[in-house]
């Protein structure tokens, strides 16, 4: 089958390719006219596609295009123990996502590829009183390709409007490595869960559509009960930051990977969860608590275990300059 052809300039350009698409009801009641930029307005669009393959014995950029405000920095291999491994942050010339700003990244991994893909800072997503912002993902990992994809935080703003979909296709032989975190809001201003709806929607497939995963998240700050569908069990608990992480894999088996994260996780005084993925593709952790510090350390705790068990090689450390 010939390879699908890779997507022009005027294609990236077309709203059909960096809208959202299908929106959540909540989401998509909030669509209108704002009294400022519109979306497609210059800066209102960002885009990145960038294609990975392995030439040298290293994984290398060999596609790339961007628009801001999205851009990335030059790919940098700083790893001793994986020297093959590209590792590139992800960056946004804006202080923060806005209203009717549509945001697209696609990462394709060729076969073999070794790529972490992180951002230089947290997301702040800013009041919005017209529309909605949203930003798509698309990730693409061949067979015997290893990725990480691990942004930093998403903050919301009071009055904030923002969807995200993701959607990870992973060959068999492949292993993908997505984890994300989502606060209350600026708790330092006393804004807790006053964003009007943060939504996203996670998808994992195999290249013929199988589906591996599938998390929804709907957080809306005008429930019917107030603060009910937010702080109820089932997502922040009461909590101020929630924090995820998917390990897709079949290099070892699902309940290796669950254990690991186990063990990662105890002991760093935070609420969490751990179970194996469908069709034992690999294992995923949610984890809950108050602090900032405890989350991102027994988040970083959990990430470091599972590279170890599927690489035999320490996480490197990241540097964000």
């Amino acid at each position: 089958m010939a390879p699908t052809p890779l997507p022009t300039r005027s294609d990236r350009l077309d709203p059909g390719y960096y809208g959202a698409g299908r929106l959540p009801p909540e989401v998509a009641a909030l669509a209108s006219v704002p009294d400022t930029l519109t979306p497609g307005s210059p800066a209102k669009v960002g885009v990145l596609d960038l294609g990975f393959a392995v030439r040298g014995g290293r994984t290398e950029l060999v596609e790339r295009y961007q628009k801001t405000p999205l851009q990335i920095m030059r790919p940098h291999w700083t790893d001793p123990a994986l020297p093959g491994m590209a590792q590139l942050l992800l960056m946004a010339t804006g202080a923060g996502v806005a209203q009717a700003d549509r945001y697209r990244m696609d990462f394709r991994c060729g076969p073999g590829t070794q790529v972490h893909l992180t951002t230089q800072a947290a997301t702040k997503i800013f009041r919005m009183e017209h529309d909605y912002a949203s930003q798509r993902v698309h990730l693409t990992a061949e067979e015997g390709a290893y990725v990480e994809y691990l942004p930093d935080p998403l903050i919301p703003f009071a009055g904030a409007r923002f969807y995200q979909r993701t959607e990870v296709t992973v060959a068999p032989g492949a292993t993908v490595v997505l984890g994300d975190t989502v606060t209350a809001g600026r708790l330092a201003r006393g804004e807790r869960h006053t964003y009007r709806v943060v939504a996203a929607d996670l998808r994992v497939t195999r290249p013929d559509g199988t589906l591996l995963a599938l998390d929804t998240q709907r957080l809306a700050s005008g429930a019917r009960t107030p603060g009910d569908s937010v702080l109820g069990p089932a997502v922040f608990a009461g909590r101020d930051h929630v924090s995820s992480l998917f390990v897709v894999t079949d290099r070892v088996p699902a309940g290796e990977i669950a254990d690991a994260l186990h063990e990662a996780v105890a002991g760093h005084g935070v609420l969490y969860g751990v179970s194996v993925l469908p069709r034992d593709c690999g294992a995923w952790l949610r984890l809950l608590d108050d602090s900032p510090v405890r989350v991102a350390g027994a988040h970083t705790a959990a990430w470091h275990a599972v590279h170890l068990l599927l690489t035999g090689c320490p996480a490197p450390a990241t540097r964000k300059t």
